[in-house]
């Protein structure tokens, strides 16, 4: 089995940064990402705006703080995961997250329509697989 999933998209918030007990660093932000199609019925353009919540592990986490904010293109590579929790009212929770394991910030002056269909080249190091940590221990 493959699970990957390659996303160009904007932050839609500044990266919070915390650790674990253990020192390693986590940071979580969230992108949005878009898809304009035209409708079948109408022949309409739209556009479909998706939000998708991010977590970076270890090194890559620090640095990501360092040099990414609210608004800023980026193109990563990570695995999808499922999150999932009891609610306060006791309901079951549950929602998709993408774990980052490659991570590329685009240059302010891309738009991105103009970046091509084929991966940017890789330049930064690819995360390690984060440790099997416990929900408990993620200081979110």
């Amino acid at each position: 089995m493959f699970n990957e999933v390659i996303i160009l998209g904007r932050l839609t918030k500044d990266i919070e940064l915390k650790y674990t007990q253990n020192g390693l660093a986590v940071a979580k932000s969230s992108i949005a990402s878009s898809h304009k199609y035209k409708d079948k019925t109408t022949g309409e353009q739209k556009e479909e705006v998706m939000f998708i919540d991010i977590n970076i592990f270890g090194r890559s986490a620090e640095i990501a703080n360092q040099y990414l904010k609210k608004g800023d293109l980026v193109f990563l590579t990570g695995r999808l995961t499922l999150n999932q929790w009891v609610g306060s009212d006791g309901s079951k929770r549950q929602k998709h997250e993408v774990i980052v394991e490659e991570l590329k910030l685009l240059p302010k002056s891309v738009n991105a329509n103009q970046i091509p269909q084929s991966q940017p080249q890789q330049t930064k190091p690819k995360n390690p697989t984060p440790p099997n940590i416990e929900d408990e221990e993620i200081p979110f």
